[in-house]
């Protein structure tokens, strides 16, 4: 046990808060893309940043700066002040989040720490995540930075980073959550020993496919063949091959799209074998809980990995793709905590 059982509802709501607005942030950090907003502000000011332009003469001077960038420079320069506005309030938005967590985090850790609801144990565990926390806003802006050098885009392999450390910290604190709600029992670990290796082989393939997934946005590969399953006639479209192996893998739009729409399906495949493996095994119910929420959510993630890409990934249904990502994210790291033996 991580905290004293005074402790244990505080911060185990006060983690579940700090899930939230990670999950929110996500969120927003997609339509922050999505709209193309994410180079709107081409600065990093941690302190003054937070407060948004409030006078006109803030918002002009926020505009010249944009204005000095690639983005505004080669993409955007019929941009008025009104069009900077809707981009930069979503970039803004974001920014304020990433404070607004570190808020979260801190000022009840101070207080929880001061009551005595930490034990020792829980410090490491404390510590990396307020680790996290600082990285990620760290890459953010190495992400931003790499977009406003010569080529208008942020780097597909910095927002992967960038990605990629959210949902970290996410299952952090949620494995910690769950932790706290669930203890260890020793002598059940050593149970199910051929589920938790078909587990294995279906979170590897749901770490690669949330990786692809930030490359195709990365790289707005999403928008070049909206049509499934073929990709315009082919099962694997000329283009995908017209290029060497690795550049293909992780440089090339068509083969990045193929990547993740073949991802997709193997992936769906491994957690239908884990659902159906499930079956046969003398699971508790809350393990087999975990197995059919895994199910239920990748086939609603297919649906919707098939809608995005068929309407040409508008925002709503983007958003709503990659919010699907992180909920299998987290019914798997459910399924494998109470399979791998608690109370």
């Amino acid at each position: 046990m991580f905290v004293t059982h005074q402790g244990k509802k505080p911060v185990i709501l006060w983690l579940y808060s700090g899930m939230f607005l990670v999950f929110l942030m996500v969120v927003v950090g997609a339509i922050t893309r999505l709209t193309e907003s994410g180079l709107s502000i081409v600065d990093w000011n941690v302190v003054m940043g937070s407060l948004p332009p409030v006078s006109e003469s803030d918002w002009l001077s926020e505009f010249e700066k944009y204005k000095t960038s690639p983005e505004f420079l080669q993409k955007n320069f019929y941009f008025t002040l009104e069009d900077f506005k809707s981009i930069y309030w979503w970039e803004w938005g974001h920014r304020f989040l990433g404070r607004l967590i570190g808020l979260v985090f801190i000022i009840p850790c101070i207080i929880f720490w001061r009551k005595g609801f930490f034990k020792k144990e829980f410090l490491p565990r404390l510590f990396f995540i307020f680790f996290l926390g600082g990285f990620q806003g760290f890459l953010g802006w190495y992400m931003v930075k790499s977009g406003l050098t010569a080529e208008p885009r942020v780097s597909h392999y910095r927002l992967a980073m960038h990605l990629s450390n959210a949902l970290l910290t996410f299952g952090v604190i949620w494995w910690t959550v769950l932790d706290i709600r669930y203890p260890a029992v020793k002598h059940l670990r050593d149970k199910f020993p051929k589920t938790k290796q078909i587990w294995l082989i279906t979170f590897v393939l749901l770490l690669l496919q949330i990786v692809y997934g930030a490359f195709v946005a990365g790289k707005d590969a999403g928008q070049l063949f909206n049509t499934w399953p073929l990709m315009e006639g082919y099962w694997v479209h000329p283009a995908v091959t017209a290029t060497g192996f690795f550049d293909t893998m992780l440089n090339n739009l068509a083969g990045i799209q193929f990547v993740h729409r073949t991802l997709a399906i193997v992936l769906y495949f491994s957690i239908l074998w884990l659902w159906l493996h499930s079956r046969k095994v003398n699971l508790r119910h809350d393990q087999r809980l975990g197995a059919n929420l895994m199910f239920i959510i990748v086939n609603v993630q297919f649906l919707l990995g098939i809608l995005t890409l068929l309407n040409a990934v508008p925002i709503w249904l983007g958003v709503l793709h990659q919010a699907g990502a992180v909920a299998l994210l987290s019914a798997s790291l459910y399924f494998i905590h109470q399979v791998k033996g608690t109370e």
